[in-house]
């Protein structure tokens, strides 16, 4: 019989298991827990010992399809408990000429993952794309059908337009770098489930801190969500510059959504244009 936690123990539950996900330890709550794993508090040793005695189901209410026109619809993200360290900048800093062996390292601790639910309906991982020395990176949310057969971030037509974006900035698509959220498509390309995100987004850290990028662009609610560790309403977050993993965070619409709603084109490029004057980058003429 499974035990109903209370709300505050599920709370603390929750931020635990995100906790040690980002730390890389995925299976956390399918095992018993040692004590003597970490330092804690009675308060924390009795959440502990509920993690090893009942079953919890980390998850969120969410919308069954992909709600591309919807972005305020990110998934909620746990909310660290107060005492609990927030992991947000890179543990150390890597050469350039090292970041390329690194980021494969990266993959190749991937491997054929399946510590998610995920990697059942999934053809190919999307593990990313681009410069392991690049100034600008660019977060989405997860691949879809193209990306799922190719192998690579954005390919399809939100790909294309992405490809625009980036060449308007006086870029090449090569000279940047591409990643998700989460590195399998999930069905119906919805939105990542919190577990999901929770337990892939570890590895897009682990790439952002090899290559430690002046600048971070979020496309759509999702990345944003992930990437700031906590849920805003995307208006709230655009126009501003904020910080992540030692580097500047630039919050923007998802070119699927810029599919849906070309008017919001203008916007999205005068967020990419707070991005080029973080990197002292001129649009080229025309």
């Amino acid at each position: 019989m499974t035990q109903r936690l209370s709300p505050e123990t599920e709370q603390a539950v929750r931020a635990r298991i995100g906790y040690f996900r980002d730390l890389g330890v995925f299976d956390f709550y399918r095992r018993a827990v040692n004590p003597s794993f970490v330092t804690v508090s009675d308060t924390d040793s009795a959440v502990i010992a509920a993690i090893d005695t009942v079953t919890v189901t980390v998850r969120e209410e969410i919308p069954a399809a992909h709600p591309d026109s919807a972005l305020e619809n990110a998934p909620p993200m746990p909310r660290a408990a107060a005492s609990l360290p927030v992991l947000t900048e890179p543990a150390k800093s890597i050469a350039p000429k090292d970041r390329a062996a690194a980021i494969k390292a990266i993959s190749d601790d991937l491997g054929n993952c399946t510590r998610c639910a995920l990697h059942k309906g999934r053809h190919t991982i999307v593990f990313g794309d681009g410069d392991p020395n690049a100034r600008l990176m660019f977060v989405g949310e997860g691949p879809g059908a193209d990306e799922d057969a190719q192998g690579l971030p954005f390919v399809g037509r939100a790909g294309q337009l992405l490809n625009n974006m980036i060449a308007a900035m006086g870029l090449r698509r090569d000279r940047v770098y591409i990643a998700n959220i989460v590195k399998c498509r999930p069905p119906q390309n919805r939105v990542p489930e919190p577990i999901e995100a929770n337990t892939c987004a570890p590895f897009l850290f682990r790439q952002i801190d090899v290559i430690q990028p002046e600048v971070l662009v979020a496309l759509g609610a999702t990345a944003a969500t992930y990437l700031l560790g906590g849920k805003n309403p995307l208006a709230a977050l655009r126009g501003r510059i904020h910080h992540a993993r030692g580097a500047k965070l630039i919050v923007t619409y998802h070119p699927a959504y810029l599919l849906r709603d070309p008017r919001q084109k203008k916007e999205a490029w005068a967020d990419l244009q707070l991005a080029m004057a973080e990197l002292g980058l001129k649009a080229p003429a025309k």
